[in-house]
């Protein structure tokens, strides 16, 4: 009697306690599947967006020999701009608002979004733009840059129906931006407050890490401005992509995640203490032995990434960049020995549009538009 007694006793505790370690995991696919969309989040599939300049995207009279000129047109373009009035970049002055109603080159070649927005090419098209202020974010918050971030108001109001992605303070913890963390939060907050008062309703804010300086989710929540603020999360995938902690901070806080800086990069494994890195290595995409790197040390990782993160993973930007040809790169020890234009391989080319031109991939198309606003 004892002996059936403990039986008994041994199946209940079997039975009932299975139900508990399941309501132990904290995320399960189908919880993941239930979570809210984002502005512009597509339900299923990757936007893909190439950038960074007009040399890069192409697709115009005197930049004609860029990405738009050899392949499919994608989901958006991505440029940059400032509010860092009276700063100096190799050489020139910022204005503050550099690069979006007229062409500016402060060291990264020529950038002009509102010619490249009124051009046919470009129809059919998100716009990711990425705004920087170092050294002014004291003075984004308290105010006193109000009147640029009014005028880059009107500038979003005047792209009508275009999705534009705008990612405040790009890559806020790199220490090459210096950035003041308690400042940088505020100015974040000022500026999607001061958009959303002026009424723009065209555009999705984006919250992106360097990637590789987050030692773990605590890094990154000290640094975040909060879910009402932030549409989709973001980190760059270079050379120390396998350190990013952002996918996962992406499922615990239910949002998006745009991988919005891309470019082959690789480091060698020998420490260079002057970096504080590895070693880069020369990719030309030129060179076909350098190519065929690239794409085992990179590009594999990169599609191998988007991939096995489909749930969070919505957007990515590709840089089809010659970094070693503008003055900014030519000492920067990640980007010196880079020339990423997809165009200048054919074994890369085609192995890109095979992997492009099918799902998840999403490229423009008329209904676009529809689409994002309507996260279908």
């Amino acid at each position: 009697m004892k002996n059936t007694l403990i039986s008994i006793l041994v199946l209940f505790l079997m039975v009932t306690c299975k139900p508990i370690k399941q309501q132990e995991i904290s995320v399960t696919p189908a919880e993941i599947g239930k979570r809210k969309l984002a502005k512009f989040e597509p339900k299923e599939g990757v936007l893909l967006f190439v950038g960074q300049e007009l040399e890069a995207v192409g697709g115009l009279e005197k930049y004609n020999d860029g990405y738009l000129d050899h392949f499919d047109k994608p989901a958006g373009w991505t440029t940059y701009t400032n509010i860092n009035p009276g700063e100096y970049s190799f050489y020139r002055r910022q204005r503050g608002l550099d690069g979006l109603w007229e062409t500016h080159d402060w060291g990264d070649n020529d950038y002009n979004a509102m010619l490249q927005h009124t051009d046919p090419d470009y129809s059919n098209m998100a716009l990711a733009i990425g705004l920087q202020f170092v050294n002014h974010e004291k003075r984004v918050a308290d105010g006193t840059h109000d009147k640029y971030i009014d005028k880059l108001g009107d500038f979003l109001i005047s792209l009508g129906n275009r999705p534009v992605f705008l990612r405040i303070a790009y890559e806020f913890d790199g220490p090459w931006n210096h950035y003041d963390r308690k400042s940088i939060i505020a100015a974040y907050k000022h500026i999607v407050d001061k958009l959303r008062a002026r009424g723009v309703n065209n555009t999705a804010y984006v919250w992106q890490s360097a990637g590789t300086m987050a030692p773990d989710q605590k890094h990154l929540e000290k640094w975040y401005p909060g879910d009402d603020y932030v549409d989709w999360l973001g980190f760059s995938f270079f050379n120390g992509w396998k350190k990013q902690k952002m996918i996962e901070f992406a499922r615990f806080k239910g949002k998006p995640v745009f991988i919005a800086e891309a470019t082959p990069t690789s480091s060698d494994l020998v420490w260079d203490p002057k970096e504080n890195q590895g070693i880069t290595k020369e990719m030309q995409l030129s060179n076909p032995s350098q190519a065929q790197m690239a794409w085992d040390e990179w590009f594999l990782p990169f599609f191998n990434t988007i991939n096995t993160n489909l749930d969070v993973v919505k957007a990515v930007h590709y840089i089809n960049c010659h970094w070693d040809s503008h003055p900014m790169w030519l000492q920067n020890p990640t980007f010196k020995k880079i020339d990423a234009r997809l165009q200048l391989s054919d074994t890369i080319s085609r192995r890109w549009r095979e992997r492009t031109s099918r799902a998840p991939f999403i490229l423009s198309s008329e209904e676009l538009y529809d689409k994002l606003y309507n996260n279908k």
